[in-house]
C-alpha cells in the first residue's frame, strides 16, 4: 500500500497544475492498480489537499500580502475579488452536479474522451493565439474573471483538466501566459478545497486509523511533486505553447480507447 501511496502522490502532484487532468490520471492509474472504491476516493481527496498546500506555500507572499492590505489597497481587493469571481461558477455547478458526475462519468472511457477533446481545444486556442492585454491577476476585469470561471466548469467532466480549462479560458479572455497560469493556480485553492471538503464530509466514515500512515505519505509526496511542477510549469508556459501537452493527451487518450476495445 505504501508503494501505491507514493505512486499516486507523484501522479497527483505532477498533474494537478498541468493541463493534462490529475483526476483523469488518478482514475486511470487507480484502475490499473486495482485501487478503487471508497478508500481510493478518500485517499485522492487527501493527496489533492497536499497539492493545494504546495500552491499556498509557493504563493504565500502575494496571498498573505494582499490579505494584510485588503482594507487599504484597491489592488488587494481586486486580487481577492477576481479569485472569488473565478471560483463561483464551478462552485455552484459542482455542488449541484457533484454526485451525478462522480457516479456516471468517473471511468476510463470518459477520461479518454475528455483527454482527446481537451487536446483539440488546446490546438484551436494555440492556433488562434489571442492577443494578451492583461498582465497581472490584480488587473483582471470582473468579466474576465467570470469568463475564466465559466471555462473552469468544463473541468467538472473528469479528464478535461481544471488547469487546461482555466489557462485556456484565461488566454481566450486576454490574459498573457504567465498571468493565465498564476490565475489558474490561485483558482485551484478555493476550487479544490471546496470539492475536497464536500467529499470529506460525505466520506468521513471511510477514514480508518490504520490508513493514516500511507495517506500521510501520499499527502507529503503530492506536496513536494506539486511544488516542483508549479515552479517548472510557470517557467515553461512563459516561453512555450501548450501543444506538447495536447500531443501527450492525444497519445494517452487514444491508448486508453484502444485498450478498452481489446
Amino acid at each position: 500500500m505504501l508503494g501505491t501511496a507514493i505512486l499516486l502522490g507523484i501522479v497527483e502532484g505532477l498533474t494537478e497544475f498541468l493541463p493534462v487532468s490529475s483526476t483523469g490520471h488518478l482514475i486511470l492509474v487507480g484502475h490499473w492498480l486495482g485501487f478503487t472504491g471508497p478508500s481510493a476516493i478518500t485517499f485522492e481527496i487527501v493527496i489533492q489537499l497536499g497539492a493545494i498546500l504546495a500552491v499556498v506555500w509557493e504563493y504565500r507572499a502575494p496571498l498573505f500580502g494582499h490579505l494584510t492590505t485588503l482594507a487599504a489597497s484597491p489592488d488587494s481587493r481586486r486580487y481577492y475579488r477576481n479569485v472569488l469571481l473565478g471560483f463561483l461558477p464551478a462552485a455552484v455547478l459542482g455542488f449541484l452536479l457533484h454526485e451525478t458526475l462522480r457516479d456516471r462519468f468517473f471511468a476510463p472511457l470518459h477520461v479518454a474522451l475528455a483527454l482527446v477533446v481537451g487536446a483539440v481545444v488546446i490546438y484551436v486556442v494555440e492556433w488562434l493565439r489571442p492577443e494578451p492585454r492583461t498582465h497581472a491577476v490584480e488587473r483582471l476585469s470582473w468579466a474576465q474573471s467570470l469568463g475564466v470561471g465559466l471555462a473552469q466548469c468544463a473541468a467538472l467532466y473528469p479528464g478535461f483538466s481544471r488547469a487546461a480549462a482555466t489557462i485556456l479560458g484565461g488566454l481566450v479572455c486576454g490574459l498573457d501566459r504567465p498571468t493565465a497560469a498564476r490565475y489558474s493556480f490561485l483558482l485551484a485553492i478555493p476550487t479544490i478545497l471546496g470539492a475536497a471538503t464536500l467529499d470529506l464530509v460525505r466520506s468521513y466514515d471511510q477514514l480508518q486509523r490504520q490508513d493514516l500512515l500511507w495517506m500521510a505519505v501520499g499527502f507529503a509526496v503530492a506536496f513536494v511533486s506539486a511544488w516542483a511542477a508549479v515552479r517548472w510549469f510557470l517557467h515553461f508556459v512563459s516561453h512555450h505553447s501548450l501543444r506538447v501537452f495536447a500531443a501527450y493527451r492525444l497519445v494517452v487518450g487514444f491508448a486508453v480507447l484502444l485498450s478498452l476495445r481489446s
